[in-house]
């Protein structure tokens, strides 16, 4: 839904408007997030790189009694921080299950073969450079689709993508993160303790009951959800995951119906509007500020509990967490790496991303074609389709996270941070390229004969 434009007529007004619009926009948060990349690999190639590795050593401390809880800065946004971005992931899928292009086996199949298609095939990529070697455990790193980035790119070209086009590549983005998330708990789970482990599956019990009892005040489920984190964390399965299992057991549900909103509304502003008449002086009257926290707590009530949260942690995910997530993992000290070009991880993370993403996608949209089991929409063609595959190969963000987990050394770790890097940079701009070259631009009209 659009929103509308205010009138501004001063220039100062128009700067500022105009410079507001764009820093909400979904590019901004790509631009945002590719800066701090750049940030952090700077500083790590130059004086600074000592501090700025120590930095992320720092050791902090939380303290329950005799229970103390300590990991280093990195490992806090990584599993701290992080947490909260899958929390929104969690969401945008429950939204995406529930009423978006996933929410019938006919919407989603389409969206649903073609991330299948980009896991497989990126995964199947790596293995077959890695095979045989001790870095297999990386396969997950090229099947991740960064979808600040993706759409990023997608909302730069502006109205030369087809509305049907972002659509698809979101519904992609959200398949993707969903088989992401399986293959994170599936895959990349440590020695489980069969106590912690216990004690979430009762947390999130009591989530699921307190939904059901139609309890919809989002501070008790946040609370509960700080006690699955730590039990999460403790468990061994990564505690990120905790994020993907609050969001399943936030309401839909809104306390008030819409109806009733506009009820209460009414009656509202026939009130107001009476004191109104009565109001002496600039301050509104007591019954008048009254009304107006009525008004307020109708506007809260009607309003769906897992939108509100999903609008509230929008900002925050994208101005915050994955920018600082970012700056935090993208600083590879280049000395060494550079000559590591030719290494199979190397091969195996930038191919999969720009080769086995754009080949799985549209190759599984193909043959499911074919074989009769869906169609491609009309309004989309396949080189449309195929760059839309080469967007969804900018795996930054996710990437970057399954590497910390499937690599132990920091040689390698790196090494496969910079193919990341390379990888999303050279799908991307091909990605660009193939989608502006397969749409005409919006007043292209044909000439009259």
């Amino acid at each position: 839904m659009s929103t509308p434009t205010p009138e501004v007529s001063r220039p100062s007004e128009r700067i500022f408007f105009t410079a507001a619009q764009f820093i909400r926009s979904e590019s901004f948060g790509g631009i945002l997030l590719f800066s701090m990349a750049v940030l952090a690999m700077i500083i790590a190639n130059t004086g600074l790189a000592h501090h700025y590795f120590e930095l992320w050593h720092t050791e902090f401390g939380l303290a329950v009694g005799s229970y103390t809880i300590a990991m280093s800065l990195h490992h806090w946004i990584n599993d701290g921080l992080m947490a909260l971005f899958f929390l929104l992931v969690g969401l945008e899928i429950k939204r995406e299950l529930l009423v978006g292009e996933l929410s019938s086996p006919r919407k989603a199949a389409f969206p649903m073969v073609a991330a299948l298609g980009g896991m497989v095939v990126p995964a199947g990529i790596f293995l077959a450079f890695t095979a045989g070697t001790p870095y297999t455990s990386g396969f997950g790193v090229p099947m991740a689709t960064d979808i600040a980035f993706a759409l990023g790119v997608l909302m730069l070209l502006g109205k030369r993508v087809p509305l049907a086009l972002k659509i698809f590549l979101t519904s992609l983005a959200v398949a993707d993160d969903l088989g992401a998330i399986i293959v994170i708990a599936l895959f990349y789970t440590a020695d489980l303790n069969l106590g912690a482990l216990l004690l979430a599956v009762v947390v999130i019990a009591g989530l699921i009951g307190m939904n059901r009892m139609g309890i919809k005040a989002m501070g008790w489920y946040l609370l509960l959800g700080l006690l699955l984190w730590f039990a999460v964390h403790e468990s061994g399965i990564h505690a990120t995951i905790a994020g993907v299992a609050l969001a399943m057991t936030i309401p839909v549900r809104s306390k008030i119906t819409s109806q009733e909103f506009l009820k209460h509304l009414d009656r509202h502003l026939d009130h107001f509007s009476e004191e109104e008449k009565q109001r002496k002086n600039v301050f509104l009257t007591q019954r008048q500020q009254h009304i107006i926290e009525e008004i307020g707590s109708s506007y809260e009530s009607v309003q769906n509990p897992l939108t509100r949260l999903e609008h509230a942690l929008h900002p925050l995910s994208s101005y915050l967490i994955m920018p600082l997530f970012a700056f935090a993992n993208a600083g590879v000290a280049l000395g060494g790496v550079e000559q590591s070009v030719w290494h199979p991880v190397a091969f195996g993370v930038v191919l999969g991303l720009v080769i086995g993403k754009p080949v799985g996608i549209v190759g599984f949209l193909w043959l499911s074609e074919k074989l009769n089991i869906l169609r491609k929409p009309e309004n989309m063609s396949w080189t449309h389709l195929f760059g839309a595959g080469l967007l969804g190969g900018i795996g930054f963000t996710m990437s970057m996270f399954i590497a910390n987990l499937g690599f132990s050394q920091a040689y390698i770790m790196d090494l496969a941070k910079l193919s990341i890097i390379a990888g999303s940079l050279i799908a991307g701009s091909i990605g660009a390229f193939f989608v502006y070259t397969a749409t005409k631009k919006p007043d292209q009209t044909p000439s009259a004969p």
